[in-house]
């Protein structure tokens, strides 16, 4: 929880001053339509999740964890505990450094705050519910939350950066399953947590950018950049 209201007062510093020195201009805002297909990958790693939370001995998660206790025992480490937050920060900073993005701060730190008001809201509530214990015994398990916000975070960076800077959805979806393995690495997780987590993380995102209605410095078009690409 601690680490949470760090997060929470620092980030709202790092909006706060970012906000002073830009002022968005020339940014169009363009409202992102309903596309089915950018619903595969995040409900196929759902679903995934789902299928991978089986209870048996031979089962896929616990055959992940045996590997892991084989190979990494012992292992630990907290840099994912604040890593998670990272492509959040990247979000802002990539403009700062020069790089053009989709929308203006405002609708972006908008549909952010929607976004994780769903993602860590279902997070919270299927946690809570499930009860699920984690491979070292500790609670609660199902799903992932860290992974949950690294996906999100890698997701806006994506929808975000991705149509001027194509290298961005690669790297940025590759450093959130990096947060992921380091989740099972830490024996915090199963794999079908990860899984789970990451879908609900961009698919949380996706939501809020289809829904979101643009306040300020709208432009007419309802154009998706990104027609024909999943990411």
């Amino acid at each position: 929880m601690n680490r949470w209201l760090s997060f929470v007062l620092f980030f709202n510093v790092f909006i706060l001053n970012y906000a002073q020195q830009k002022d968005s201009l020339g940014i169009e805002n363009r409202p992102l339509s309903f596309n089915l297909k950018k619903t595969i990958v995040p409900v196929a790693l759902m679903t995934s999740g789902i299928i991978f939370d089986g209870n048996g001995r031979e089962s896929l998660k616990n055959e992940v964890v045996e590997e892991r206790n084989e190979h990494l025992f012992g292992f630990t480490n907290h840099l994912d505990d604040y890593a998670q937050f990272a492509p959040f920060f990247a979000v802002y900073g990539f403009e700062w450094a020069g790089m053009k993005p989709l929308t203006d701060w405002k609708n972006r730190t908008a549909i952010l705050m929607k976004s994780q008001f769903v993602n860590l809201g279902l997070v919270y509530v299927l946690k809570t519910t499930l009860k699920r214990t984690r491979p070292d015994g500790t609670a609660f398990s199902f799903p992932s939350g860290h992974t949950a916000n690294a996906f999100a975070g890698a997701t806006m960076l994506a929808i975000e950066y991705g149509e001027n800077h194509q290298w961005v959805p690669y790297v940025s979806y590759a450093f959130a399953s990096g947060i992921g393995v380091m989740r099972m690495a830490n024996n915090k997780h199963y794999i079908s947590d990860v899984l789970f987590g990451a879908g609900l993380g961009i698919l949380s995102v996706k939501a809020a950018y289809w829904t979101h209605q643009y306040r300020w410095n709208r432009q007419k078009s309802e154009s998706d950049p990104f027609a024909g690409i999943i990411y």
